[in-house]
């Protein structure tokens, strides 16, 4: 059983969704714009979204675009469109999967369940701790020392992608694509973060403790025990 949100503008169809979703025990909410569709993720993650893309509101695919701004909910696409650019354009912009339609209930139930157990393969455990750092995924709180950070959502989401890879230098590439959702941006966007970040850290870039910029390649969180003396 899972919570599923439809999204889809198309009255019959959304009613012929819930009703074939909720015979097989799934929890199901719909909405029939894009905006509604941001508000229930927001308020109340699903886990996982039924994504029409011929919205009346906006685009579907702006609305995977700022979906993926805010959350990792996993999203399948579900549209009319079998256009295979599109498809493959959608999929690198952070869909999960893509179902052209008509499609059966059954079908699309399959689907979903192929997606959540991957999704539950892949996802980090449930706490992170490095050094003095714990931070929580499921209540999205960090604290350093046993101190809560207050943390924006994005420097939430850079600091707890870094500490799921202590040690590892993650490329600026790999923090655009997989924090911020994008293929391409400006480098100073993480800088800027990376800097508050350390603020609230209460360090600097100059005197490191668990934030390491490798000039040219990336960013390396570690744990300040585990780091060689200078």
């Amino acid at each position: 059983m899972a919570s599923v949100l439809v999204v889809e503008d198309d009255a019959h169809l959304r009613t012929a969704l819930i009703r074939g979703l909720t015979a097989r025990s799934h929890v199901v909410r719909s909405v029939g714009t894009a905006m509604d569709a941001l508000r229930e993720v927001a308020q109340a993650a699903p886990d996982v979204v039924i994504l029409d893309l011929g919205l009346p509101d906006l685009d579907g695919g702006a609305v995977l675009k700022m979906l993926r701004g805010v959350s990792d909910v996993p999203v399948i696409i579900a549209t009319a469109r079998d256009d295979e650019p599109e498809i493959v354009r959608l999929l690198n912009a952070g869909a999960d999967d893509y179902l052209v339609k008509p499609f059966s209930a059954e079908h699309l139930s399959a689907r979903m369940a192929a997606v959540l157990r991957r999704a539950a393969r892949s996802g980090p455990a449930a706490e992170l701790r490095v050094g003095g750092l714990h931070i929580d995924l499921d209540r999205r709180e960090a604290a350093l020392d046993g101190a809560a950070l207050e943390l924006t959502r994005r420097e939430f989401d850079l600091l707890a992608y870094l500490a799921a890879r202590p040690g590892r230098v993650v490329a600026r590439r790999e923090l655009l694509a997989e924090v911020w959702r994008q293929a391409y941006g400006d480098d100073q966007t993480i800088d800027v973060h990376l800097s508050w970040l350390r603020r609230k850290l209460g360090e600097t870039a100059a005197s490191p403790r668990y934030l390491h910029t490798v000039r040219g390649v990336g960013v390396r969180l570690a744990d300040p025990r585990a780091e060689p003396r200078t």
